[in-house]
C-alpha cells in the first residue's frame, strides 16, 4: 500500500527550500566579498626589518605593525582588507578594489616618522613630541591648504625656535620638516631640487612658544589630507622591504570572474546532466540536493565573511564533484543490493548503511588535507582550503543526509516497490535469492 503522506512531506520540504532559496540567493551572492583576482586590486608581501641596530622582531612587533597598516588601509576606504602575518618576519597585504595602486603602495610603506631639523640636519623635534591624532588640514590667509599639528610641549618648541634664531643667520634660520628622514639625506642637497624630500622649510624670525604649528608647502588639498592622514595613522615600528607585489586591473578581474562563472555553470550543468541520464529519478534527487548544497555553501561563506577568489571557486566546483561522488557511492550500493534480489526498501537501507563508512572516510581524509593547506598555506591557497573545508562539511549535510532524507521518503512510501528501473536496474540483471 502506497503511503502518500511520505510523498506529501517530500514536496513540502522542496517547497520550503524553494521559498528560502529563491528570494535570498541574489542577496547572498552579492554579499560575498571578492578577492583581488576577481575584482581587481593590489597585493604586496613585505619583509619586516629592524629600524635600528639591536631591535628584535617579535610577535608583538608584527602585531603592532599590522595594526598600523590597518589604520592606513582605513584611510584608503578599502572594504575587507586582508593583512596577515606570514612566518616570523613577513606581512602580506591584500587590498581588493583599490584603483590608485601606486598611492596605496606609498601609503603603506612610508614609515611616517616626522622630524623637525635645522639646515645642518640636526634633529630638534621628533614625531614623539607631537600629540596623537592632532594633524588636520586647514587653509592659510591665501586659501592655500596647510597641515596643522599640535605639540605636547609648547615651551619646548619655543626653545627650539629661539635656538635656531641665535645659531643661524638668514636665510639659514629655518626649521626643516621631514617625513621619513633617512641617514644621508641633506637639506642643502634637497633644497636645490625641484621636488625635495622634505615637506617644508619655513624661516623662523621670532621665538614661537605655542603648541600649534603649521606645515606649509605647495600642497594640493589631496596631498595635505594625505600627509595629515599618514601622521594620524602613526609611524611604523619597523622598516618594510617589499618582496613581492601583484596588481590586477579591475577589467582583468571582471573578465576572470565572468569566464570562471561561465566555466562553473558549464561544469555543474554537465554534472547534473550526468546524474539525470545515468541515475534517473535518484539522479533527480541528487540534482535537488546539490542545488541546495551550492546555496548553503555560499550562505555559510557569506556568514563567515570569507573572501572568494578564483581558487575558491575551483574548490566549490571540486566540492560539487565530491558531493556527487557521495551520491554515486550510495546509489551504486543500492543498485548492488537490488541486483542481489533484495526488495527496494531493504536494498535502500542496506545500501545507505554500507556506503556511509566509505563516504565518511573520503571526507575526513580530504578535510585533513584541506586543514593542512589552510594552516601552512598563504593567500589564495588558504582561500582554496577554506572553501574546500566549508564545501565538505556542507556536502555531508546536504548530499549525504539530505539525499537519504528525500530518497527515503519515496522509498518508504512504497511507491517504488517492484520498480527497479527507477534506480537504473534492469529486470534481467536481478538475481533471485
Amino acid at each position: 500500500m502506497v503511503k502518500k503522506s511520505r510523498i506529501v512531506y517530500f514536496f513540502l520540504i522542496i517547497f520550503a527550500l524553494a521559498a528560502l532559496m529563491i528570494p535570498t540567493s541574489e542577496k547572498i551572492v552579492n554579499g560575498i566579498d571578492l578577492g583581488l583576482d576577481l575584482q581587481g586590486g593590489f597585493e604586496v608581501l613585505y619583509e619586516v626589518e629592524p629600524q635600528e641596530e639591536g631591535q628584535e622582531i617579535t610577535d608583538e612587533t608584527l602585531q603592532n605593525t599590522v595594526a598600523a597598516l590597518t589604520q592606513r588601509v582605513d584611510i584608503l576606504g578599502v572594504s575587507e582588507p586582508n593583512i596577515t602575518i606570514e612566518g616570523e618576519d613577513r606581512i602580506r597585504v591584500q587590498l581588493a578594489g583599490v584603483e590608485d595602486q601606486q598611492s596605496a603602495r606609498e601609503l603603506l610603506s612610508t614609515e611616517a616618522n616626522l622630524s623637525i631639523r635645522d639646515v645642518d640636519d640636526n634633529e630638534r623635534l621628533s614625531g614623539s613630541d607631537i600629540q596623537e591624532n592632532s594633524a588636520s588640514v586647514n587653509f592659510d590667509d591665501s586659501n592655500n591648504p596647510i597641515v596643522t599639528v599640535s605639540l605636547r610641549d609648547g615651551d619646548q618648541f619655543g626653545e627650539v625656535t629661539e635656538n635656531i634664531i641665535n645659531e643661524y643667520q638668514p636665510p639659514d634660520n629655518r626649521l626643516v620638516i621631514w617625513l621619513d628622514y633617512e641617514e644621508g639625506d641633506s637639506y642643502e642637497e634637497e633644497a636645490t631640487k625641484e621636488d625635495p624630500k622634505f615637506i617644508s622649510a619655513p624661516a623662523v624670525d621670532e621665538p614661537l612658544y605655542t603648541q600649534d604649528i603649521q606645515i606649509e608647502g605647495d600642497f594640493s588639498v589631496e596631498e595635505a589630507e594625505n600627509i595629515a592622514d599618514i601622521l594620524n595613522s602613526g609611524s611604523l615600528p619597523v622598516d618594510l622591504e617589499e618582496v613581492y607585489s601583484n596588481s590586477v586591473g579591475a577589467s582583468l578581474g571582471e573578465q576572470a570572474m565572468d569566464k570562471t562563472i561561465f566555466a562553473t555553470i558549464i561544469g555543474v550543468g554537465l554534472i547534473f546532466l550526468f546524474m539525470l541520464v545515468f541515475y534517473r529519478f535518484t539522479g533527480f534527487i541528487a540534482v535537488l540536493t546539490l542545488s541546495t548544497y551550492i546555496y548553503f555553501v555560499l550562505a555559510v561563506f557569506n556568514f563567515i565573511q570569507g573572501v572568494l577568489t578564483l581558487p575558491g571557486i575551483a574548490a566549490l566546483v571540486l566540492g560539487v564533484g565530491m558531493a556527487v561522488d557521495a551520491n554515486i557511492i550510495t546509489y551504486e550500493r543500492i543498485k548492488e543490493e537490488i541486483k542481489y534480489g533484495r526488495s527496494i526498501l531493504s536494498a535502500y537501507r542496506s545500501g545507505a548503511r554500507r556506503s556511509l563508512g566509505t563516504i565518511i572516510d573520503a571526507n575526513v581524509t580530504t578535510l585533513i588535507a584541506a586543514g593542512v593547506l589552510f594552516y601552512f598555506g598563504t593567500s589564495s591557497v588558504q582561500g582554496f582550503a577554506l572553501m574546500l573545508i566549508v564545501s565538505i562539511l556542507v556536502s555531508f549535510i546536504t548530499a549525504v543526509l539530505g539525499t537519504r532524507l528525500l530518497l527515503g521518503l519515496w522509498v518508504n512510501s512504497r511507491i517504488f516497490n517492484k520498480k527497479p528501473k527507477v534506480f537504473g536496474v534492469k529486470e534481467r540483471d536481478i538475481h533471485e535469492p
